[in-house]
């Protein structure tokens, strides 16, 4: 087959690196010091660090611009706060704590017993003195703190609970859906004849933020030690628990840092360990994770100086930058011994990274580019932990060929004195690869390249050649089929949203609220706001009244509608005052000069906009129902949506919007799955554009395209099956997936082209002999960084950990298994031999430049161009 190149960025790179390498092997103490210094005053940006921490719920895991802050802002807008509360008319959550208590054993909670627990636990509550007593916070009604429904029938009295007729879901005109779950009627009736649950609500005064503050602290400590019930168990939440609890989380992780890095080194040291006492590489592995550390320091500081926002999500990010660090060490190490020991340092380091480097910053473009698109994203934690890692990325590789590559140039002239790696002291030059711990410095007198580590040749004398066998190509074509499909199932079956209750450590009261929610109070949803925004609509016209009715008929037959429960409006109490009264509200003058009265006198002022005898915006609720999962919520807004904006092509149209404060987290459903689609087709497009300009095969770059959609797939359908859901949190590994699934296929694709072997399969087994055993120390390093995830107590973390785990098992099994076998399908696929020797002819004798002579033949004082 024709042979084809597209070297011309590849090409000048590679020499450009070998001149880098030349230089810093040159002076290698002066890069680790200036390395040292940079990350030392950018990492001063640390101060700033508490004051930069973004762990706002609503700020960071919902959709920045969602339609639900644009429908709040119409609602603020038109309905401003009331004196008067109103626990249905709430803009926001409200400030809040509430108890969910059901019995002990899970039996029915209307009992005299339990009800004497529920009321003396109410009155401990209110009188909860911090400063300020519960009647001096709760907020009012006509001048009296709101108060729960189910105790005011009961008169607070557990006596009563036994002989009163309590109907259900309305009792009395009073909505009970949101205080008692569990329920069971008498046949054919809403009497209740026995609950599982009472839940209580006090509501506080949105105004006082400070003293509420101070109060829902109280009653977190006081509901954290009370002991007193004997016969109900009690979980109990406040509208600050799910950001204490967040914030709490964010801390929880950082004791792991300290043992990552101690995992990290020793793994690092194992799998750099030789038994030579000089060839070993002790010092250089420790050193690799020691970059990655300053790279962190280094570029978290920097955006911490540039003001950019510290979400909880950035906590993950050290743990994979330290994987991917220790990876590229691994590269520019292998690369490393397989250069002649004999030569010049600088001379071995411009090799080094003529070899290594290109490769490193292939995998460097990708990763960045991948995290950098993935600011596109709507979702504020999403952004923030891609500037963060994408910034450190860039650092770490920066860090990889000046601090790091000038560390493996001291260990090289340490190497050269035939010095040991502890003491530094010279030692008698081993005889063949047999040493003890007195002498060293052995290497293969043929190559004169270092001898290979034992699992260098099991790649290269067995799994190489294994892997090109006709039957064993069968079989992984085989096995990849069975992966995919496997995968596309598991995509099918994607859960989308984020659990507010995730935000939340195990085993946090928090938690177990929202499962005492979950469980008894699932058939009653959120009470929808429908506001009529056009301010021109004629309510009094019956023409435009038959329009409205038309359009709350709509809303009353969706399924997620409760149709027993009419919607609350102001508008029907209005024409039925008007009826009883004889007023002819068929006209305007009449229509508006009762208006005010009588709202005011029905408590639905707080309906309508009514200024300057102009109706500016009106509103009424619907009751939802069976809203007990995330594909409930998600089909509820997308239904109430797709309804308001039918009854805007009514005619006379009635221009309405809906809200609910839950909206502006059910918002994420809308953009969760488009935009994860939008960063993975960029990206990928990205990664093809990348892979074409460096790798110098076109065809070898379409593998590295098509790995990075087989392992999305791949991650896509396995975190479905690991209890993962399709959420911001979930996202962010994701985009991480996009850049990753491109290194252990780029590593091998570009050894596959750069290869001077013949045929593809003597190509392949060259390819996994040079970079088998370091795509396995840097899966190994990778998940070790994150492995500690896997015991946070934290879901955000265990997510983190779970698609890593992925990401890098499947892209690890790619780098090594699946992309080599498809390469041998391809043919020859490689550079040209002449280009090939002409290269290195330039990088053995040019590539001193103009420094000095540094190889044994006489180098001129200008600058070499290649043959």
């Amino acid at each position: 087959m024709a042979k084809c190149k597209t070297d011309c960025i590849e090409r000048p790179l590679a020499l450009a690196f070998a001149k880098l390498g030349c230089f810093v092997g040159r002076y290698p103490s002066v890069f680790i010091l200036v390395a040292i210094c940079v990350a030392a005053v950018l990492g001063a940006g640390f101060m700033f660090l508490k004051e930069m921490k973004a762990n706002d719920i609503e700020d960071q895991f919902t959709p920045v611009n969602g339609p639900a802050k644009m429908e709040r802002a119409i609602v603020v807008e038109n309905f401003p706060q009331s004196e008067e509360f109103s626990q249905l008319r709430l803009v926001s959550e409200g400030t809040y704590a509430s108890l969910i208590i059901t019995d002990l054993h899970g039996k029915n909670i209307f009992t005299e017993a339990a009800f004497k627990d529920i009321i003396e636990l109410d009155r401990q509550v209110k009188s909860l003195d911090i400063g300020h007593t519960f009647e001096n916070l709760c907020a009012k009604t006509k001048g009296r703190c709101i108060s729960n429904a189910i105790l005011d029938i009961l008169n607070y009295k557990a006596t009563k609970v036994v002989s009163s007729v309590i109907t259900y879901p309305m009792n009395n005109g009073i909505f009970l859906g949101a205080s008692i779950g569990g329920v069971e009627l008498k046949p054919n009736s809403s009497e209740i004849t026995s609950a599982k649950a009472v839940r209580l609500f006090y509501f506080l005064d949105e105004q006082k933020t400070n003293e509420t503050s101070v109060w829902l602290n109280g009653f977190l400590k006081l509901l954290s030690n009370n002991t007193e019930q004997k016969m109900v168990h009690v979980s109990y939440f406040t509208s600050v628990s799910r950001q204490n609890e967040l914030e709490t989380n964010s801390k929880s992780v950082i004791p792991l840092f300290s043992f990552t890095y101690f995992l990290a080194i020793t793994i690092s040291v194992m799998s750099c360990l030789r038994l030579d006492c000089v060839r070993t590489k002790v010092w250089v592995a420790t050193f690799g994770v020691i970059s990655a550390g300053l790279a962190v320091l280094a570029s978290f500081g920097l955006l911490l100086f540039c003001g950019m926002p510290f979400a909880m999500t950035v906590a993950s990010a050290p743990f994979l930058i330290l994987g991917v660090g220790v990876d590229d060490m691994f590269i520019m190490i292998s690369s490393w011994q397989k250069t002649e020991v004999d030569k010049e340092v600088e001379v071995r380091l411009a090799e080094t990274y003529k070899e290594a480097a290109v490769s490193i910053t292939i995998t460097t473009l990708t990763d960045v580019l991948a995290f950098y698109i993935g600011l596109l994203t709507p979702f504020r934690s999403v952004q923030s932990f891609c500037m963060y890692t994408s910034t450190a990325l860039l650092f770490c590789y920066i860090f990889n060929i000046t601090f790091f590559g000038a560390c493996l140039a001291l260990n090289g002239k340490r190497e050269k004195g035939n010095r040991h790696w502890l003491t530094c002291m010279k030692v008698p030059e081993a005889i063949g690869d047999d040493n003890v711990c007195c002498a060293g410095g052995a290497y293969d007198k043929v190559t004169h390249k270092e001898f290979e580590m034992p699992v260098d040749s099991f790649f290269k004398k067995y799994y190489g050649p294994f892997l090109t066998r006709v039957w064993v190509k069968m079989l992984v074509c085989l096995i990849y089929a069975g992966y995919l499909a496997v995968s596309i199932y598991g995509c099918f079956h994607i859960q989308e949203g984020l659990d507010l209750k995730h935000l939340a450590a195990d085993g946090s009261y928090v938690g177990d609220y929202y499962d005492n929610d979950d469980e008894f109070f699932f058939n009653f949803g959120p009470n929808v706001m429908l506001v009529i925004k056009d301010e021109h609509f004629q309510y009094w016209n019956p023409t435009a009244r038959k329009s409205l009715d038309l359009c709350l008929e709509n809303f009353q037959n969706l399924t997620m509608a409760d149709s027993d429960i009419p919607p609350i409006s102001w508008l029907s109490a209005y024409m039925q005052f008007g009826l009883h009264a004889g007023f002819n509200l068929d006209n305007e003058t009449q229509f508006k000069s009762h208006l005010s009265a009588v709202l005011n006198r029905s408590g639905f002022r707080q309906d309508l906009n009514f200024t300057n005898n102009q109706i500016h915006a009106s509103r009424v609720f619907i009751q939802t129902v069976n809203i007990s999962t995330a594909i409930d919520e998600k089909n509820m807004l997308n239904a109430f949506r797709e309804t308001a904006v039918e009854c805007g092509n009514l005619q006379p149209p009635v221009d309405l919007i809906v809200y609910h404060p839950a909206f502006i987290y059910f918002d994420q459903y809308a953009v969760i799955i488009s935009n994860t689609i939008q960063n993975i087709v960029v990206a990928t497009c990205a990664m093809l554009v990348i892979s074409l300009l460096l790798i110098p095969n076109p065809l070898c770059s379409l593998w590295v395209t098509f790995s990075i959609a087989s392992v999305i797939v791949g991650v896509a359908g396995f975190m479905a099956l690991w209890d993962v859901s399709l959420d911001s949190v979930s996202m962010i590994n994701l985009v991480i997936c996009i850049g990753f699934s491109v290194d252990f296929s780029a590593h091998i694709s570009y050894a596959f082209v750069s290869s001077e072997k013949s045929s593809a399969n003597e190509k392949v087994t060259d390819a996994v002999n040079k970079l088998g055993y370091p795509i396995i120390q840097g899966a190994m390093s990778t998940i070790a960084g994150v492995v500690v995830l896997a015991a946070a107590k934290s879901y955000i973390f265990r997510t983190f950990f779970k698609i890593m785990f992925l990401v890098i098992l499947f892209g690890a099994v790619h780098g090594i298994v699946f992309i080599p076998v498809f390469l041998t399908f391809l043919g020859t696929c490689c550079k040209s031999d002449e280009r090939k020797q002409n290269l290195t002819e330039y990088t053995e004798v040019t590539v001193c430049t103009n420094f000095k002579q540094v190889s044994q033949d006489q180098c001129p004082d200008s600058e070499y161009e290649l043959k």
